[in-house]
């Protein structure tokens, strides 16, 4: 075999540049073997210099067997770079190993992915690759036991692979079509309406208070007197619970009712939102 053979080799086998892969078989001998660990090692350290870079582009991974459902979030610098097909592959794979581990990423880390390495070590061989920061993002998993979950993908790039993901659990006396029908529905309601709690007392209290701050700032710069402004206030703090809220929202196919009056027009003797999850790159 010719050097230029093994170059070509090399890079077949690590996906590293003409150059790097010229430089680790002279440090190696032409052993290929000891070339595609000394490429290994300078990968990792082209990773850890790549990571302080912002990672805010890339893909929503969606898995779902007959147990449960999962979403996870992997990361890349550019839009072109979660287009490729290596990043797209990784991704797929990620997806379907992070709903095996419910969403644990310390696990997840470890997991060995179809080339028998682990996801940590896959990863790291990706960034040196490509030559971007990638990083596995927010990720969560909703179990089947006793209820059903619905989801819907929004800017698809691929099979299960999106911009943006989102899944909803509903509990119910009865499941049929029209609850599918709805279970989907709502889906499409939570990607266009981005709610940040189910009902307005789920509202986490530090989101309140700096929605508070602003209106305060807003009402102080207006001239308003005291007394109007308290009022103001409370009927700005209430339309903001109100839009924010699942169940309080204009429902996005019928926007004269709330999501509460669709799931009444059910005729169901009992369904409940029990939990839901959006996840959008970016935000």
């Amino acid at each position: 075999m010719t050097n230029l053979d093994k170059v070509k080799e090399l890079r077949k086998a690590t996906g590293a540049g003409f150059k790097d892969c010229n430089n680790a078989l002279k440090e190696s001998n032409n052993d290929i073997n000891k070339a595609i660990e000394i490429l290994r090692v300078k990968g990792i350290s082209k990773a850890s210099k790549k990571m302080s870079r912002e990672a805010k582009e890339g893909i929503v991974a969606t898995s779902k067997n007959e147990k449960s459902i999962s979403l996870i979030e992997i990361n890349c610098e550019t839009d072109f770079v979660a287009k490729n097909d290596d990043f797209i592959n990784f991704a797929k794979e990620i997806g379907d190993l992070n709903n095996k581990v419910n969403s644990n990423i310390d696990k997840l880390k470890v997991e060995k992915m179809k080339n028998g390495k682990s996801v940590d070590e896959n990863l790291i061989e990706l960034i040196s690759k490509i030559g971007e920061k990638i990083t596995l993002g927010r990720s969560v998993t909703f179990l089947n036991s006793g209820v059903k979950n619905y989801n819907y993908l929004h800017s698809v790039v691929k099979d299960n692979l999106s911009k943006l993901s989102v899944i909803a659990t509903i509990e119910s006396s009865e499941v049929n079509e029209n609850v599918d029908i709805f279970g989907k529905q709502l889906c499409m309601h939570i990607a266009a309406s981005n709610p940040i709690a189910l009902i307005a007392d789920d509202i986490d209290d530090n989101i309140l208070k700096k929605e508070q701050e602003l209106i305060s700032e807003e009402l102080k710069i207006s001239g308003k007197n005291d007394e109007i402004a308290k009022k103001i206030s409370i009927g700005k703090i209430k339309k903001f619970k109100e839009e924010n809220s699942l169940m309080s929202q204009n429902w996005v196919m019928e926007p004269k009712i709330k999501v509460n009056d669709a799931i009444n027009n059910l005729n169901i003797k009992s369904v409940k939102i029990k939990n839901f999850y959006r996840l959008k790159i970016g935000e």
